[in-house]
């Protein structure tokens, strides 16, 4: 658990690093969005809205793994019991991964 709160804080500082260096880049498309180019935006939303569903992915990815991993270190009899509906599980993830994906690009 340590190790996971370890990750999580220097995830945030990577993602704090990300937004500090988009900054300039923000700023002149929130420039080019006052000067009547409301579409100028968009590309950033849909990166943003891609970004946070991917790691949303990973997160939820790493949990089911991790969590079949613990069962079958507990309980090797298991396995084959386990593995079907862990990749039902990843599959689910990735598809709504995936999801985001077109409606961030649709929109």
């Amino acid at each position: 658990m340590k190790a996971i709160k370890n990750i999580a804080s220097k995830s945030f500082y990577a993602l704090a690093a990300i937004v500090a260096a988009l900054m300039p880049v923000v700023s002149a498309v929130a420039e080019d969005a006052q000067a009547g180019q409301a579409s100028a935006l968009k590309p950033l939303g849909a990166g943003l809205a891609i970004g946070m569903a991917v790691v949303g992915g990973a997160l939820g990815q790493g949990r089911v793994v991790g969590s079949m991993l613990e069962s079958f270190g507990r309980n090797p009899s298991v396995g084959g019991k386990l593995l079907t509906p862990m990749m039902i599980g990843m599959v689910l993830i990735e598809s709504l991964v995936i999801l985001a994906f077109v409606i961030a690009f649709t929109m």
